[in-house]
Order: C-alpha cells, then structure tokens, then sequence
C-alpha cells in the first residue's frame, strides 16, 4: 500500500513539474484526466494479466467515456506517464510506454494492420509526443527521444532523437537533459521535408532562368543572322 501511494505521489509531482497551470496535488488528483485515465488503466491491466478479459474491457471503456483517452488493459505503462489534456488518445493492446514519458492530446501509439503478436510501437523512457502524433507500428522509439506534433511515424526512432513530418524523418538532437521531455517547444522544429522542398524549388527557379536566357541568346542570333 505505502509503494502505491509513493508511486501516486511520484505521478502528481510529475504533472507539478511538467504544468505550469498544476497549482497542487490536490488539483491535479480531483480534476486531471489524465491521472484518471492511468489508475483506471492500473486495474484494468490488472484484471487483464489475470485472464479476466470483459471485466478489463469495461473498466477501459468506462474510463474512455470519462476521460476521452483510451487505453488497452493489455498496454504496458511505466511510472510517471504524464498526459496532457488527453482528448483523443489512443494507445493499442502491445503498446509500452517507459518511464517519466509525456504524451499529448490526439497522439495514437497504434498498428498498421492486422498483424499479430507485437503489433504496437514501444516508448524508451523520457519520450515526449506531440499533440496529434501517430506512431504506427512495433518498433522502438528510443530514450529521450521527441516526436514533433502531428507527426507519422512508421519506423524506430533512435535515443535521443526527434522525428518530425509525415512521414516522420529523423533529426538529431545534441546536448538534451536528461528529462528534457520538460522542454516543451513543439514550434521551432525544421521540417527536413520542407527544407528539401525549398531547395527543389530554388533549382527549379535556376533552371527557369537559365532557360530563358538561353531562349533570348537564341531569338538575338536569329534577328542578326
């Protein structure tokens, strides 16, 4: 009982750290959904391991209908998860999720088809997703690593990385903390693919200069022939 009430104290100090508009324990306890969804998710993944498959179901469902986040009882969730806002999340049945990882609204940890067995991504501990990020698929997304804001993400992410577009492509990032899932800026990200973008573009502009200059060079031999 005394480690439970630890752990639950561990995850409101989390969301403390991590929101600034958390004002005390309490609060965060009475009025978080978050902190709903993931005791709801601690029993429902209890009964689950036990074999106990429409109980487990219906705490989840029930919970979703409370919180708007759903998650599997099947999902392995590690301690410190904390969820901001929530709405609209979804996290699949082979799902894991490390510690003192954040998650925001509208993010989907699901598959890509009707595989069986591991099917659902894994989080390394201190991940952070963005709002409306979908990570597809059973591959690891490594320690430390970031997942910029409506990104798609369809393969492994090493540690200490961030993916950002669709589909999500890699950049790394150099001298984070170690819980730098903190640092919540989700609006100063490069797109590598707009960046190549940019640059098709400009040779495109070239070449359209070039061309014409030739077309003129052309034109003028013809009026002095």
């Amino acid at each position: 009982m005394a480690k439970r009430v630890t752990r639950l104290g561990g995850l409101l100090s989390a969301y403390q750290r991590r929101d600034p508009a958390a004002r005390s324990k309490l609060e965060v306890f009475l009025l978080y959904p978050g902190v709903h969804a993931i005791l709801y998710h601690r029993l429902a993944h209890w009964l689950y391991q036990h074999r106990l498959f429409l109980p487990a179901r219906f705490v989840s469902q029930w919970s979703r209908f409370w919180t708007g986040i759903e998650i599997h009882p099947g999902a392995t969730i590690g301690h410190r998860l904390v969820i901001d806002h929530g709405m609209g999340i979804v996290i699949g049945e082979t799902a894991e999720i490390g510690d003192d990882c954040l998650l925001y609204q509208g993010v989907t940890l699901g598959g890509t088809g009707k595989d069986q067995g591991k099917r659902h991504p894994t989080l390394g501990n201190n991940v952070l997703v963005g709002s409306g990020a979908r990570v597809l698929g059973p591959f690891k997304v490594g320690d430390n690593a970031r997942i910029a804001a409506g990104a798609v993400v369809l393969r492994e992410v090493p540690p200490g990385c961030t993916a950002v577009g669709v589909p999500a492509r890699i950049v790394r990032v150099q001298g984070k903390p170690v819980y730098y899932a903190d640092d919540v800026d989700q609006i100063h990200m490069e797109d590598p693919v707009v960046r190549e973008m940019s640059a098709l573009t400009q040779r495109i502009e070239k070449l359209e200069q070039e061309l014409k200059q030739l077309s003129n060079e052309h034109s003028a031999k013809e009026r002095s022939a």
